[in-house]
């Protein structure tokens, strides 16, 4: 048994199977996930996981180099974007870089995570809780 980290095994091979610019998607319990993606569903529980304990899980196993989330966040859910700022920070100052952020309308979100590795799927009930996190590299 794996003692520290993820344990959730499709959570951790998803990241661990990215390559540089490749995205894994973090989504609320609503966003429509393509066909394409391999689909990993957390959802228990309405809020349960919420979406930034998946990011936090996710933050400390992945280099992250960018992110793309949907504008309508800013308006929507204020709250959440101010906590996700911090969550950002945090990861850039854990990887010794900056992280850019990228918002897009969240119809070009949707289309965008046609094209990402896999979409987690979260049990979070709030609107625009969704995150493309475009893997970076180590060195």
């Amino acid at each position: 048994m794996k003692r520290i980290g993820l344990l959730n095994a499709p959570l951790s091979h998803a990241i661990a199977s990215l390559g540089h610019t490749q995205a894994l998607a973090i989504a609320d319990a609503g966003l429509p996930i393509p066909a394409g993606p391999e689909r990993i569903d957390l959802a228990v529980t309405p809020g349960l996981p919420s979406f930034l304990d998946i990011l936090d899980a996710v933050a400390d196993e992945m280099m992250v180099e960018r992110v793309v989330i949907a504008a309508e966040m800013t308006i929507a859910n204020p709250s959440l974007r101010a906590q996700l700022s911090v969550r950002l920070d945090r990861m850039a100052a854990a990887q010794g870089r900056q992280i850019a952020v990228e918002e897009v309308p969240h119809e070009e979100f949707k289309r965008l995570t046609v094209s990402s590795a896999a979409v987690v799927r979260t049990g979070e009930c709030s609107p625009y809780a969704n995150i493309l996190l475009y893997s970076g590299v180590t060195f």
